[in-house]
């Protein structure tokens, strides 16, 4: 017998369906820009569909789009008062909500955690958020300058998961450059015993420092991987409460000064998977690269905050991203986002990128909890240029499915090692390999013999910058996570819960009971039928 699934009301009301952009749209779509028809992929294409803005420059021409595209896409941000929407986020109005249901009903104020610098908020939630944010970096800036004073730890592990690790991850593997010396940074999210295994390899406990993160104190991951550390300093005859730190939230069961050095709070308005440049990224990257390199992060994530506010679609980086991504999805009907980075240091952004749009913009329903009847956030994948290219390019070239791709790249390396080799240089050779694609990808190439053929019209855009510094990657982070937002925005879906997680989380738990009762031998686990069935059939008790 087939479940019934509980299904949330159909509406003929649903506001992107029922904006005259969206029909405009639908209208252009049945016949978009055919990108190998002669004449069409020109220089003064190339030149005309480009921007720039804080540092970066988007090349938009490999896209399907033209003047007609773009004049309904920027009708559809004001019809469904985008930018509005992103200006009363930056406020501190409440934004995380779905009309007439229980929800957490939360401020998102991550932009608080950079306000720092030029053209703060006014608005007091705003502001109250951002004076909390400077009371904590005041305290991680003393405690590492004590630590650079003494050198008492020299190896962090931090213990978090989902985007207070895929986050910082990604910011600590793009600035390894700038890393102080003596310090190394390990990561433990999986509950994968083999996980901390590994990291514990590695580390010298006497001047290890770890890092507990979770809001609630209560995450079941950080919670068995905090108990696992602990309790291998206490074989190696080392008092764990000497070197363990929290981040978490004010009163949780992680803000215990009997149990660690130091806590750093962070609170509810700040999702995980936007808590990279508070103190979930601020503790680490401090510790990792020093204070100002962290604070640089800071100003560049609120140059682009600024840039997200900006009325002119086309120097608005994340809006006009958001749109090209929207025209995509819900015109031209491609289901994926491939983002290639043709930069090593960026190995772990996609990751982060991934977390933040799909759980984001993984949604069914909109903020009236009504069924909405189009796409919403796409499946998004990717690797690192030019691997990528001996790995799944020749589907994205040939394949029978067309995956839309935001290509990244830098002018200059960070490290300024290169070899010269056959005339050119490395940064060079990778350089060419990104513009190659994006123009391969467009006019695709005929060919008598049909093995040969690469039909073309696979958009993409690149996102260009001159260096990977620590402002030019703050002004990226943010970049991404504004287009979701605005996406969000357009879509009147809520982006900032994540009921999602949550119903494997539950039944895990029940699970879990089974096993708990079976090294107790007398007692019984919570009765779960499905999953006793698995545990019996794998033979796990």
């Amino acid at each position: 017998m087939t479940a019934t699934l509980n299904k949330p009301p159909l509406s003929s009301k649903l506001a992107f369906s029922n904006y005259a952009a969206t029909q405009r749209l639908k209208a252009l779509a049945a016949n978009p820009p055919d990108l190998t028809k002669p004449g069409v992929l020109t220089p003064e294409r190339l030149t005309k569909y480009s921007t720039e803005n804080a540092g970066y420059t988007i090349l938009f021409g490999t896209e399907r789009i033209n003047d007609e595209i773009l004049t309904a896409l920027k009708e559809l941000a004001a019809e469904s008062k985008a930018l509005e929407k992103m200006k009363k986020m930056q406020a501190g109005e409440v934004m995380n909500f779905i009309n007439g249901y229980p929800s957490e009903n939360r401020t998102v104020l991550h932009t608080a955690m950079r306000d720092f610098f030029d053209n703060p908020q006014t608005g007091k939630a705003a502001a109250e958020a951002t004076a909390l944010e400077r009371k904590e970096l005041d305290k991680i800036k003393a405690f590492m300058e004590k630590n650079d004073q003494t050198n008492q730890f020299t190896d962090m592990v931090t213990i978090a998961i989902g985007g207070s690790d895929l986050g910082p991850k990604s910011v600590h593997g793009a600035l390894n450059f700038y890393q102080k010396p003596n310090r190394r940074v390990h990561f433990i999210s999986n509950v994968d015993p083999d996980a901390t295994a590994r990291v514990l390899r590695d580390l010298d406990l006497k001047k290890t420092l770890v890092s507990v993160v979770s809001k609630s104190g209560t995450t079941m991951e950080t919670v068995a991987n905090e108990a696992f550390m602990r309790a291998q300093f206490t074989k190696a005859g080392l008092d764990p409460n000497k070197h363990f730190i929290s981040i978490t939230g004010e009163g949780s069961p992680l803000d215990d000064p009997k149990k660690y050095i130091q806590s750093f709070f962070s609170w509810d308005f700040v999702g995980g998977r936007f808590s990279t440049s508070a103190v979930y990224g601020g503790v680490l990257l401090s510790f990792a690269y020093g204070f100002q390199t962290f604070w640089e992060f800071l100003k560049g994530a609120h140059a682009m905050d600024q840039v997200a506010l900006e009325p002119n679609i086309e120097k608005n980086l994340p809006l006009l991203l958001a749109l090209i991504g929207i025209w995509n999805r819900n015109f031209l009907h491609h289901h994926d986002l491939v983002i290639v980075p043709y930069s090593q240091q960026l190995e772990f952004f996609q990751s982060h990128i991934q977390q933040v749009d799909m759980e984001s913009n993984g949604k069914r329903i909109d903020k009236n909890g009504v069924a909405v009847d189009f796409e919403t956030g796409p499946l998004l994948w990717g690797q690192t240029g030019t691997v990528a290219q001996h790995s799944f390019y020749q589907l994205l070239h040939q394949g029978t499915t067309i995956a839309p791709l935001e290509l990244i790249g830098f002018k200059k390396s960070q490290y300024g090692l290169d070899n010269e080799e056959n005339g050119t240089s490395n940064q060079e050779k990778l350089l060419s390999n990104l513009l190659a694609q994006a123009i391969a990808l467009a006019e695709g190439k005929s060919s008598d013999n049909p093995n040969k053929v690469f039909p073309g019209n696979r958009p993409s855009h690149i996102i260009f910058g001159e260096q990977l510094t620590p402002y030019n990657m703050g002004a990226l982070f943010a970049m991404i996570e504004h287009r979701v937002a605005f996406q969000g925005f357009i879509w009147d879906i809520n982006s900032f819960d994540q009921e999602g997680v949550q119903l494997g989380k539950v039944l895990a738990v029940t699970i879990l009971s089974q096993f708990e009762a079976n090294r107790k031998k007398n007692s019984a686990g919570k009765p779960f039928p499905l999953g006793e069935t698995l545990i019996k059939k794998l033979k796990l008790l």
